[in-house]
C-alpha cells in the first residue's frame, strides 16, 4: 500500500513524532522512507537579514545534514534516502512528493494558533490541501 514514504523532518517535536510514526508505518508496508528538511533562505530576508551572510547559510544547511543523519539512525533497518531541499518549504515538499512519486507524505504540525493559521497558513495546512497523496499530520 504505502511503498514510497516521504517524511518532512527539522529536527522539532513533532517532527520527531512524525518520523517515529513514519518508521512504525514503513516496518509495516516494507517501504522506502524518504527523509527531507527544507532550508528556506527567504524566511530569513522576511526577518529582516538581507542579504544572508554565508556563514548562516552555511550552518543552516549543516543543521539540515545533522538532522537527517540523525533521521537516518532512528531508521536503522529500513531502506532510507535523505535530502536537504531549499525553498518555500510546502512548495519544495510537494515538488519532492511528486518527484518521488510517493504514496504518503508524513508531517508533524507546528501547532500554530488559529489567528497565525488565518493570515499566515501553515506548511502542514498546505500539504494537506494541496498534495495529491494521503498525508499524515502527527501532533
Amino acid at each position: 500500500m504505502f511503498q514510497k514514504i516521504v517524511v518532512a523532518y527539522d529536527g522539532s517535536p513533532h517532527s520527531k513524532r512524525a518520523l517515529d510514526m513514519a518508521i512504525d508505518i514503513a516496518k509495516k508496508y516494507g517501504s522506502r522512507l524518504y527523509i527531507i528538511e527544507v532550508v528556506d533562505p527567504a524566511a530569513l530576508i522576511g526577518l529582516g537579514v538581507s542579504p544572508v551572510p554565508q556563514t548562516v547559510l552555511d550552518q543552516l544547511y549543516q543543521k539540515a545534514k545533522d538532522d537527517i543523519e540523525e533521521a537516518h539512525k532512528r531508521a536503522a533497518g529500513l531502506e532510507t534516502e535523505g535530502q536537504v531541499l531549499e525553498g518555500d518549504p510546502a512548495t519544495s515538499i510537494l515538488e519532492f512528493v511528486d518527484k518521488v512519486k510517493a504514496d504518503l507524505l508524513v508531517s508533524g504540525s507546528r501547532g500554530l494558533s488559529t489567528l497565525k493559521r488565518l493570515f499566515l497558513g501553515s506548511v502542514s495546512s498546505r500539504l494537506v490541501s494541496e498534495a495529491r497523496i494521503p498525508v499524515l499530520v502527527v501532533k
